[in-house]
């Protein structure tokens, strides 16, 4: 177990490695290893959110049979697995990426936490040697550069920035004081991880056609947006980035799944109905007032007997 644990620490600084090369930037590193993993966990995505969308739709069924089966809950249950295969729904299809992307996350938190070493081997242990991210990272253990994105160092969680550090420079350890200001550009992406977890979220249920539905979980989903402001407070500024990254792309990916969707399910434009080539009965009258001769041929109405004779009647009186 632990050979695929560190294989997967090594995997995940080789692809940083690489990505640096391309675009020396850590910060942009993250950024395309998280594109990277949003296009390979795609067709998890794509039945999440399908899966999602159609828990909302049944929701009606659902409800109904709660309050039928209300007093027998083995029936319910079974009534509910019985509907959720007739209309192909896995209500745990939702965490599953979720769930595919926090080794992912721990890898990368691994590979951020020994950049952050005073041990130049220590640092670039996961990462091939000879790239420029080895020589970037070893620079900023000897405190000659940082791995920074957007005025923010990268190996550093935004809790230690506001309270303090203790850093080691050149092999000395050397306190580095908390500074507010420089707090602020963490802040800023801890509020835009807080915003687009929110976001993700209620892309999905104003899909719903009933506010007043509730989504097995959705109590749970409301909270992960301050659940994710919580954690990446004391997490490195490297991963809170990759969370913010993430939940962007996810938010398009959904838009993209959601308007397919739309487009296949959208019901025809009301307006004028199309016009058919039927012939018009007797009794319609054309433009003109007169019935339509050929109409009346093909379809005579029959006329009451006896009418023949009434007719002669009233002529002669």
């Amino acid at each position: 177990m632990s050979g695929i644990w560190n294989g997967l620490q090594r995997l995940i600084g080789s692809t940083l490695s690489f990505f640096y090369g391309l675009a020396p930037n850590f910060g942009v590193a993250i950024i395309l290893l998280t594109i990277l993993i949003g296009v390979i966990l795609f067709p998890l995505t794509l039945k999440q959110t399908r899966s999602m969308k159609a828990m909302q739709e049944i929701q009606p069924e659902v409800k109904k049979l709660q309050r039928e089966l209300k007093h027998d809950k083995q029936a319910q249950q079974q009534a509910l697995m019985a509907l959720y295969r007739e209309r192909g729904v896995n209500p745990a299809a939702g965490c599953l990426p979720l769930l595919l992307q926090m080794p992912v996350w721990f890898a990368l938190f691994s590979v951020l936490r020994s950049f952050a070493s005073g041990v130049a081997d220590s640092a670039v242990r996961f990462i091939p040697e000879g790239g420029e991210l080895e020589g970037a990272v070893r620079s900023a253990v000897a405190g000659e550069g940082t791995l920074d994105f957007l005025w923010m160092d990268l190996r550093i969680s935004p809790s230690n920035v506001m309270s303090g550090y203790t850093a080691i420079v050149d092999g000395i350890e050397t306190e580095i004081a908390g500074n507010f200001v420089g707090f602020i550009p963490y802040l800023i992406t801890i509020g835009i991880v807080m915003f687009t977890a929110y976001w993700q979220q209620k892309q999905i249920m104003a899909k719903q056609q009933n506010q007043q539905q509730q989504v097995p979980g959705q109590a749970i989903m409301k909270i992960f947006p301050f659940l994710f402001g919580f954690i990446s407070f004391s997490l490195p500024a490297g991963l809170v980035v990759y969370f913010a990254a993430s939940q962007i792309f996810r938010i398009g990916q959904q838009a993209l799944i959601l308007g397919m969707g739309d487009k296949k399910s959208a019901p025809e434009p009301k307006g004028k109905p199309k016009a058919t080539h039927q012939t018009p009965s007797p009794s319609t009258p054309s433009p003109n007032g007169d019935t339509n001769p050929a109409a009346a041929v093909s379809n005579p109405k029959p006329r009451p007997q006896g009418s023949k004779k009434r007719g002669k009647k009233r002529r002669r009186r």
